[in-house]
């Protein structure tokens, strides 16, 4: 009897099984349309311009384009205005990393303690204001802003405070040294309660018996949040950083708006470069500006590799 009860065991558990397999693999057939946008707008973009990049391709051009192996990129290396460009984002980034990363840690430890509740999600909500406004709006009111005789922060600083005369007041936009602190601090004014949200999500892990612990044993609030909080919020130091980093070197809508296609201003940094060429420049020399844009990548690629490697979870 025991061996006539395990035989008919055997197929129930074979039956279960199969039935388990089948049912994990119709759960993968819900990643197909992921899968689908991914390589379809992600995957083959990325490898098309690759090899455009090795061509002399132009989209006016009839016919096919002929291949000239690595003479883009030798091209690009000796071209002043990709180092001049990717110097120029690399200055913006600078400015702009410290702001987006300083300042919306602050003030998400400040809203973290706040006790009431409604305090708590009306500080949230007016924090994640600007994030919610389209950027080209963003773009706009802040270049208005900045306008050098009708701007408000002008009229501010001249009518209002006289710190300046009408021939004396800041010059924010244009051929200016002030475009690029200008344009950084719109970003994070713009992100600022996105930025903050990442940091109260990662403040909200923490156990608060960590802080009555260190409270016990005398820290004050600089040793708690050096020795409690930041290694706690390292992964999300690490993803904000990384993120911010790309998305700093790669602006270029704003630039576009602020500064348009001139070559003098700072605002002239490689993505624009690269667009001018790739798009605006009267042979399209997509080619070339492919090759331009791998070089940007790589430099940025190299960039990420260290960033992970200072921000990385040492526990």
């Amino acid at each position: 009897m025991a061996t006539l009860r395990t035989s008919t065991a055997q197929p129930a558990g074979a039956l279960h099984i199969g039935w388990q397999a089948l049912r994990h693999s119709i759960n993968w057939l819900y990643l197909v349309p992921a899968l689908v946008f991914f390589i379809g707008y992600q995957v083959y973009p990325i490898i098309q311009v690759f090899l455009i990049s090795f061509t002399d391709y132009h989209y006016l051009r009839p016919g096919p384009a002929a291949w000239v192996g690595l003479q883009n990129y030798v091209n690009a290396l000796g071209d002043p205005l990709v180092g001049q460009g990717l110097l120029r984002a690399a200055a913006f980034t600078v400015m702009f990393l410290p702001g987006t990363i300083f300042v919306p840690l602050f003030l998400a430890i400040l809203v973290d303690r706040v006790k009431n509740k409604r305090l708590s999600v009306l500080y949230r909500m007016i924090l994640l204001i600007p994030a919610v406004i389209p950027g080209p709006m963003i773009f706009i009111l802040w270049k208005w802003m900045y306008d050098f005789e009708i701007g408000p922060i002008n009229h501010l600083l001249v009518d209002v405070l006289h710190l300046f005369t009408f021939r004396t007041a800041p010059q924010w936009l244009g051929n200016s040294a002030l475009a690029l602190p200008a344009i950084a601090v719109m970003e994070v004014w713009w992100g600022l309660g996105y930025h903050t949200m990442f940091f109260l999500a990662g403040l909200a892990s923490i156990p608060h018996e960590l802080f009555d612990a260190a409270k016990v044993d005398g820290a004050n609030e600089w040793k708690m949040f050096w020795h409690v909080t930041r290694p706690r919020l390292q992964p999300v130091l690490l993803i904000l950083v990384v993120l911010r980093f790309g998305s700093a070197m790669a602006v270029i809508d704003e630039y576009l708006i602020m500064g348009g296609f001139n070559r003098a201003l700072p605002t002239y940094t490689w993505t624009v470069y690269m667009w001018h060429l790739g798009f605006q420049l009267g042979d399209w020399f997509q080619g070339y500006a492919a090759a331009i844009g791998w070089i940007g990548a790589a430099a940025m690629l190299v960039v990420v590799v260290f960033l992970f490697r200072i921000f990385r979870n040492r526990d």
